[in-house]
């Protein structure tokens, strides 16, 4: 598991509001799971800072053929990578 503590630019596309395809780290990526929804809790220790967030974990594999699980959440106008397993 590793936090994503290193900021990189975040695109996310949607089909029928579930993740898809983004763009992450300079690289594209295609969710090649299904999603699972995550909700406010799994964001923060304390919960109540965390109402009202949401976010998803997918696996993704990139164009070489690389798969990593992400786990996205969505902030107020843009998507954010919280953490991904290797």
């Amino acid at each position: 598991m590793t936090d994503a503590a290193v900021e990189h630019e975040l695109t996310l596309w949607m089909t029928d509001d579930i993740p898809d395809r983004m763009f992450f780290a300079g690289r594209r990526w295609r969710v090649t799971d299904i999603p699972t929804r995550l909700r406010g809790s799994i964001w923060e220790r304390e919960p109540r800072a965390a109402v009202g967030m949401y976010g998803w974990r997918f696996q993704a594999t990139d164009d070489d053929g690389t798969s990593v699980v992400f786990d996205v959440f969505k902030a107020e106008t843009e998507w954010h990578v919280h953490r991904t397993y290797v």
